[in-house]
């Protein structure tokens, strides 16, 4: 049962939303300023909601039809019978409410319109996966992906220590290149899914387009990720140069691997694509304490 949980968490999807909060401390660090409540704040929400979209799309899935035993994704425990929908729904609202309270603390740090930003995105982490137009089953996940774990944890957390708007050319190419390289973990994900979802008619990039284009477009999203950072680096440290090099390297390993394997066997795969995004966001924050430093 305790398994089933912890699966039902996708632990190896969480880098995702770990990833956009260090880059966003990152690009508070370049423009002068650090602060550790407000950051980990955004850390800690970041997580909670996506361990709550995390449970709702399994439950949401299991309920509409969509999941079923046998799939060659992650185990789902509601589906196979180990947990009950209704825990799995009280759980999605708990993990949600406890989201919310979390939020709230950022108020202490930032006006009251931050009301608004944390129901827009508990909002969005239950309609990636229900409500009349389920995001994920009519192939805009993958922008909400860019929005939601790109765009919006990177300039609210830069915001929340910074106090202010300026340096939006940082923030901006940051938070884009991190939804970018955040989008290719669900491209994954719905590679490996692409029957399975076609089966039931949920219909995602993967379904509509197909894995050979999509697979392109997996590795467009890293180099175009890498590409719009360029007014960043040119910002930082000559070393810095370093970091979308390792980063390339690390996802044409990804991206030739990916075009080779089918199935179970992407699971990894998805897991990996997660930890390339963390690891670039290290990174990029490496490189910013650097440039404060120096």
């Amino acid at each position: 049962m305790i398994k089933s949980w912890i699966e039902a968490m996708r632990l190896r999807t969480l880098p995702v939303s770990v990833a956009g909060v260090i880059a966003g401390t990152g690009c508070a660090i370049m423009l002068g300023s650090f602060k550790a409540v407000p950051a980990l704040t955004c850390l800690s929400f970041a997580i909670l909601a996506q361990i709550a979209s995390n449970f709702g799309n399994e439950y949401y899935d299991f309920k509409n039809g969509i999941d079923r035993k046998g799939r060659a994704g992650f185990r789902r425990g509601v589906t196979e019978g180990e947990i009950a929908p209704q825990s799995m729904k009280t759980a999605t609202f708990a993990v949600l409410a406890l989201a919310a309270a979390v939020g709230c603390t950022m108020l202490l740090y930032g006006p009251w319109w931050l009301i608004l930003v944390g129901v827009m995105i508990m909002i969005f982490a239950l309609a990636y996966s229900t409500g009349p137009y389920p995001l994920s089953h009519h192939g805009l996940g993958d922008l909400a992906v860019v929005i939601f774990f790109g765009i919006i944890p990177v300039t609210l957390t830069c915001f929340l220590q910074t106090g202010v708007w300026e340096g939006m050319g940082i923030i901006t190419p940051t938070s884009v290149a991190v939804g970018l390289l955040a989008a290719n973990v669900l491209i994954v994900n719905n590679y490996r899914d692409m029957e399975d979802d076609a089966a039931v008619g949920k219909r995602t990039t993967v379904v509509i387009f197909g894995r050979k284009f999509m697979s392109i477009v997996y590795l467009l999203f890293g180099i175009t990720g890498m590409a719009v950072m360029i007014p960043v680096w040119t910002r930082l440290p000559l070393w810095a140069w370093t970091v979308p090099s390792i980063y390339m390297v690390l996802h044409l390993k990804t991206w030739m691997t990916l075009r080779d394997t089918a199935g179970a066997g992407l699971n990894p795969l998805l897991g990996r694509t997660a930890v390339n995004l963390l690891t670039f966001s290290v990174l990029f924050l490496s490189a910013s304490l650097c440039h404060t430093a120096g």
